[in-house]
């Protein structure tokens, strides 16, 4: 039975082994030069006092470096889960059901228990190794960005390192294991596998992740505390805020707000703080005007609701456990289904 699976998914996992091996390349080509401008350029001014004494230019020209390889490489990490589900988790039964083959492995001494588990555990195994292994390269490659960036915790950033990949392919895999076993047909279950993984991605950080821990809230006093830029987030009704600055941390609201908490739209403040030239030649009000006329105004306060960049781990062990549970109960659901249905 072993080596009647390995025949039949050994295509997919071939197409995986050399897709990981193609990132190895591209990754351990250039994760040696990206360490390296990271000590030339950066480490010596983080050494000081953290990003503060490095200057924002130096910054934002180092996070530029492989720009294209950083989005194309995380995006293929946070889609990879949905297409393990879609083409090996998907067609594993639904294949088998859909051309009747079960029919004769059934009839010659596997039982249905073997024959689900073999072919869901070795598979199932081969996807969370897969999905660990390119996680664990792009995490290494990189470090020196995230020691910049400060914002592993932050979507969809998350989602691209530590353990959360493998809890997302192990559960894009039961998803697809599950969709074949009710649909019964290969390709209605992967496009089902697909949609239901899309859809699970985009809810989760919005309302699933960021209430797993209780978040911290902390009124900060403008003027007091550093902070990284003010402005307005839509048009210039929308209310002015200071975005204080909290490194690693993934800001869930900020409210700067009077002592009665109502916020002041930017059309208030715009004509107090017109626009100079800088030293490129753009024309912006500076945020030090922005901040004395909003404290004159009494709106002193700035309301912070975050995670802190501490909770980065628990939150990862917390996701994986959960998508991980869901997978296995999705797992017996098939077992239950198959045991007792009737498909033969």
């Amino acid at each position: 039975m072993m080596w009647l699976t390995w025949r039949q998914s050994r295509t997919q996992m071939l197409v995986i082994f050399a897709a990981l091996v193609a990132i190895a390349v591209v990754l351990g080509s250039t994760g040696p030069h990206l360490t390296q401008l990271f000590q030339s350029d950066i480490a010596a001014c983080l050494a000081q006092s953290g990003n503060n004494a490095c200057s924002n230019d130096t910054l934002n020209a180092f996070a530029d470096n492989y720009a294209l390889l950083q989005h194309l490489l995380g995006d293929a990490l946070i889609a990879a889960p949905g297409l393990i589900g879609a083409f090996w988790g998907a067609p594993l039964v639904a294949s088998e059901l859909e051309a009747g083959t079960h029919r004769l492995i059934w009839n010659q001494s596997v039982t249905r228990t073997r024959w689900l588990a073999i072919k869901v555990g070795l598979i199932g195994l081969a996807s969370a190794v897969a999905a660990g292994v390119f996680s664990l390269m792009l995490t290494w490659w990189s470090s020196p960005l995230d020691r910049v960036n400060a914002n592993r915790i932050a979507p969809t950033v998350f989602d691209q390192r530590g353990i959360d990949p493998i809890g997302w392919a192990i559960f894009a895999f039961a998803l697809g294991v599950t969709a074949g076993v009710l649909l019964r047909r290969t390709l209605p279950a992967m496009a089902t596998t697909l949609a239901l993984f899309t859809t699970a991605r985009i809810v989760w950080p919005l309302f699933i992740r960021q209430r797993l821990l209780p978040p911290k809230h902390q009124a900060v006093s403008v003027g007091t505390a550093p902070f990284d830029w003010v402005g307005v987030s839509a048009g210039p009704n929308s209310p002015m805020e200071v975005h204080i600055s909290q490194p690693g941390a993934w800001i869930l609201s900020e409210r700067t707000v009077n002592a009665a908490g109502r916020q002041v739209p930017g059309s208030v403040l715009f004509p107090l703080c017109p626009p100079t030239a800088d030293g490129a030649g753009l024309k912006h009000a500076p945020d030090s005007c922005f901040i004395q006329h909003l404290i004159q105004l009494g709106y002193n306060r700035t309301l912070l609701t975050y995670h802190p960049a501490a909770r980065f781990w628990p939150l990862q062990w917390m996701e994986t456990g959960i998508l991980t549970t869901v997978a296995v109960l999705l797992g017996v659901f098939c077992y239950s289904r198959i045991r007792r249905g009737n498909l033969s």
